[in-house]
C-alpha cells in the first residue's frame, strides 16, 4: 500500500494536492517500480479516511501530467519514467542577480526628466473611456490581427497630430508599438543591414546602446547653437539621421526653420537616406505656439516620425506610434505579414475614446498650464539661489532643462551628496555617447514634471547644499 501521511491542519493545501504531490515525489524518486498498479480509488480513500472525490482528483492530476496511465476496467498504474541523468540541488539566486521592490522614496524630491506627474492624470476619466469600451466595442476584443494596430485608432491618432504637430499621413502609415525602442527595433529591419545610423551628440543613450546591441552601425554627430551639425553629418555620410529637433535631447535645443531645410535638403540629395524624428515630449511648448513637426515639411517622403504617449499621459501606458513613407511601408507590410500588435486592444480603444471624446486635448491644456507654473517657479527659485553661478539651456518646451553650475565639485561629488540630501538628480555624463563633456562645469538634466509647487524652494535649497554645502 501507499505510504502516504495526511496533514489535516492545512487547510490552505486541499487534501488532494497533498496526495498528489505525496505519490508524485515517490515516483520520482523510483520508490514504485515501473507498472506498479496503484490501490483503488474507493480503497485509498478507506487507509486515508477521505472522501473517493479527492483521491480521484490526484489521480487524475497524476494520470493528465503522465506519472501514471490508467488501464479499462483494472486500473491505475505507474508510467515508466527515466532517472533524470543529473541530480542538481537547486541553487539560491545570485546575489548580483537579486532585485529590490522599487517602494516610493520617501522624503525625496525628485528633478527626475523621465517622470510626468501620474498624480494629475484623470484617471476617472480614462476610466470612463475604459468603460463604455467595454460595453459598446466587445466584439474589437478579438481583433488582434493587424500588425499596425486598429485602424479607428490609427484614425484618430492621424487627426489628432495633423492638427498638433501638422503631421502630414495617412491612417495606413501609421504603426502602433509598445514604446519607442519596440519600434525602432521593427525600423531597422526595414533597411538593408549594411545601414549606417548617426545620432545627436549628446544624445539619447538607450536609443544609441539599443543599436549597438542590435549590430547597427552607428555613428555621432555634434550639435551648434542650432542643433543638429550640418557639416558632421555631410562628413559622415549616413543613411539615417536620428534626432529630436522639437526639444534636443537632453540639452533641449530648438531646431530653427534654417537648419530643418538644410537637414532635408541633404536627405534629398540620395535615395537612401532617412531622418528619424522622435518627438518625445513636443506637446509642451512654453512663451510661444508650438514648432510643427519636421516632417510637416517634407514633400519627397524622407522623415520617418515617431511619437509617444508616454510624456503626455503616463509612461506606464506604453504606446508609441511610427509614420512610415509609402515606399517603406510595402517593405514593412511584406516583413511583418504575420506580426501581432504589441499594443493591448484594450488600451488602444480607450486610448481612441479618450481623444476623440476631447478628454486628452482638455488634459494636455491642464498640464501644459500646471507645467508652465512648475517651470517659472523653478527657474526664479534657481535663479534666486544660484544667481551668475549656474547657466540654463533648453527650457522653453518639454519637461527638462540643462543646468551647468560653476564649482570646484566633480559631477560625482554632487551626485553623492545629491543622494545624501534625498534629492533625485541626473547628470549629463551618461548623455555624451561618444565625446566626454567639455570643461564648462557639472551639467544635470533637471526635470520639473514631477516637481510639486510646495516642493520647489526645499529642492532648491537641496541642491544647492550639494554643490556648495
Amino acid at each position: 500500500m501507499l505510504t502516504i501521511r495526511l496533514d489535516t491542519s492545512k487547510k490552505k493545501v486541499p487534501l488532494y494536492r497533498q496526495i498528489y504531490e505525496q505519490i508524485k515525489t515517490k515516483i520520482l524518486e523510483h520508490h514504485y517500480l515501473p507498472h506498479q498498479q496503484l490501490p483503488s480509488k474507493r480503497d485509498l480513500a478507506k487507509e486515508l479516511s477521505v472522501s473517493v472525490n479527492s483521491v480521484n482528483n490526484a489521480y487524475q492530476q497524476l494520470l493528465e501530467e503522465g506519472y501514471i496511465y490508467s488501464k479499462e476496467r483494472s486500473g491505475f498504474y505507474i508510467e515508466q519514467i527515466d532517472s533524470f541523468n543529473q541530480q542538481v540541488m537547486s541553487k539560491p539566486l545570485h546575489q548580483d542577480l537579486l532585485e529590490k521592490d522599487e517602494k516610493p522614496l520617501n522624503h525625496w524630491i525628485s528633478f527626475s526628466h523621465m517622470a510626468t506627474d501620474t498624480m494629475q492624470f484623470p484617471f476617472d476619466r480614462w476610466v470612463h473611456c475604459e468603460q463604455r469600451v467595454i460595453k459598446h466595442s466587445r466584439e474589437q476584443m478579438n481583433n488582434i490581427k493587424h500588425p499596425q494596430g486598429l485602424y479607428s485608432v490609427r484614425e484618430s491618432i492621424c487627426r489628432l497630430i495633423s492638427l498638433t504637430r501638422g503631421v502630414k499621413c495617412f491612417p495606413e502609415q501609421i504603426v502602433l508599438g509598445a514604446g519607442t525602442h519596440f519600434l525602432m527595433q521593427m525600423f531597422i529591419r526595414l533597411i538593408p543591414e549594411n545601414s549606417t545610423v548617426s545620432m545627436e551628440d549628446p544624445g539619447y543613450n538607450r536609443i544609441y546602446t539599443f543599436l549597438k546591441n542590435e549590430q547597427v552601425n552607428v555613428q555621432t554627430f555634434g550639435l551648434d547653437d542650432k542643433g543638429a551639425s550640418i557639416s558632421d553629418i555631410r562628413r559622415l555620410n549616413p543613411n539615417v539621421v536620428y534626432i529630436t529637433p522639437s526639444h534636443q535631447f537632453p540639452t533641449g535645443r530648438l531646431m530653427p526653420i534654417a537648419r530643418r531645410v538644410q537637414l532635408l535638403n541633404w536627405a534629398m540629395e540620395s535615395n537612401f537616406r532617412y531622418i528619424l524624428e522622435d518627438d518625445y515630449d513636443s506637446e509642451f511648448k512654453y512663451e510661444s505656439d508650438t514648432i510643427p513637426a519636421l516632417q510637416s515639411l517634407d514633400t519627397f517622403e524622407k522623415v520617418i516620425y515617431m511619437g509617444c504617449f508616454s510624456k503626455s499621459l503616463m509612461p506606464g501606458l506604453r504606446v508609441s506610434y511610427m509614420i512610415l513613407p509609402q515606399h517603406l511601408l510595402y517593405v514593412f507590410r511584406k516583413k511583418y505579414a504575420d506580426f501581432f500588435q504589441s499594443c493591448s486592444v484594450l488600451t488602444q480603444l480607450t486610448l481612441q475614446e479618450f481623444i476623440d471624446s476631447g478628454e486628452y486635448q482638455k488634459h494636455i491644456k491642464r498640464m501644459k498650464q500646471l507645467y508652465q507654473e512648475r517651470r517659472e517657479m523653478l527657474m526664479l527659485a534657481l535663479e534666486t539661489r544660484f544667481g551668475d553661478k549656474m547657466k540654463i539651456e533648453g527650457a522653453n518646451a518639454g519637461l527638462h532643462f540643462r543646468i551647468t553650475f560653476e564649482t570646484e565639485r566633480t559631477t560625482e561629488h554632487i551626485l553623492k551628496r545629491a543622494k545624501e540630501e534625498k534629492i533625485e538628480l541626473y547628470s549629463m555624463n551618461p548623455f555624451y555617447l561618444t565625446n566626454p563633456e567639455s570643461n564648462q562645469g557639472p551639467s544635470f538634466v533637471l526635470g520639473f514634471a514631477k516637481l510639486p509647487k510646495e516642493h520647489i524652494d526645499e529642492g532648491v535649497n537641496r541642491l544647492y547644499r550639494a554643490i556648495y554645502g
